[in-house]
C-alpha cells in the first residue's frame, strides 16, 4: 500500500542543489525536507529511506548544461524547436539532448527493486498546478510566490516564513505531482531512459 509521497528536485550538476521532499498521503503533512548536492548524496537518501516500496516517486529531469561552439549555442537554447531534418540540422556535440542523463542509472536499480518512480519536467508540472510565477525563473522573487502558493493554496502550513531554498520548494511540486499520478489525475507525456515523464491533467 502507497503510504507516502516522494518529490526530488534533481540539480544538473553537484553544484546546483537538488531538493527531496517526502509527504505523509493519510495526514497531508510534509515529514522531510532537505537539500542534497552530489549524486552521493542522493543515493544516500535512498539507502536510508525505509518506504521506498511504499511510496510513489516523482523525480525532475535536470536541464542538459554542457557548453556548446558557435551556432550550435544559439540553436540549443530551450526555447528553439527542435528539427527533424537531419540535413539541415545535424547533432553535432549532442545538441538536442535537452536533459541531462544524471542519476538515470541509479533510478533504473531502483525501479528493478521495486520502487514506483517517474519522471517530471519541472516548469511544466508548475505550470499545470497553477504554481507558475511570471518571475524571472529561480529567481528570490519567484522562490517567494511558489513558497507563498504553497503555504496558501496547497496548505502546507509547516513550511517555514523565511525563505526555502529553490530545490526544496520544487521537490514539493514533485511530491504533489506524485499524489496525484495515485489519484490518477496525471498523464504520461513523453518517456526518457525507460521511465515515464508525467505531468498533471
Amino acid at each position: 500500500m502507497i503510504t507516502h509521497a516522494v518529490g526530488l528536485s534533481l540539480g544538473p550538476s553537484s553544484s546546483v542543489e537538488s531538493g527531496v521532499a517526502v509527504m505523509e498521503i493519510a495526514t497531508r503533512k510534509l515529514i522531510y525536507i532537505d537539500k542534497l548536492f552530489s549524486m552521493s548524496d542522493v543515493q544516500l537518501f535512498f539507502d536510508n529511506y525505509n518506504n521506498l516500496k511504499n511510496s510513489s516517486i516523482c523525480i525532475s529531469l535536470p536541464w542538459d548544461n554542457t557548453m556548446l561552439e558557435g551556432k550550435w549555442r544559439v540553436l540549443s537554447k530551450q526555447y528553439q524547436l527542435i528539427h527533424n531534418d537531419e540535413d539541415l540540422f545535424l547533432n553535432r556535440d549532442n545538441w538536442m539532448q535537452r536533459f541531462s542523463t544524471r542519476g538515470c542509472e541509479l533510478f533504473s536499480n531502483l525501479v528493478s527493486e521495486g520502487a514506483d518512480i517517474s519522471r517530471f519536467e519541472v516548469y511544466l508540472a508548475r505550470q499545470k498546478l497553477n504554481l507558475y510565477s511570471n518571475y524571472k525563473e529561480r529567481s528570490s522573487a519567484d522562490c517567494k510566490f511558489l513558497q507563498f502558493i504553497l503555504r496558501t493554496e496547497y496548505g502546507f502550513d509547516e513550511l517555514l516564513s523565511n525563505m526555502m531554498p529553490m530545490g526544496e520548494l520544487e521537490a514539493i511540486v514533485g511530491a504533489i505531482l506524485a499524489e496525484q499520478k495515485l489519484q490518477q489525475r496525471t498523464e504520461k507525456i513523453f518517456e526518457f531512459k525507460g521511465l515515464d515523464v508525467i505531468n498533471a491533467l
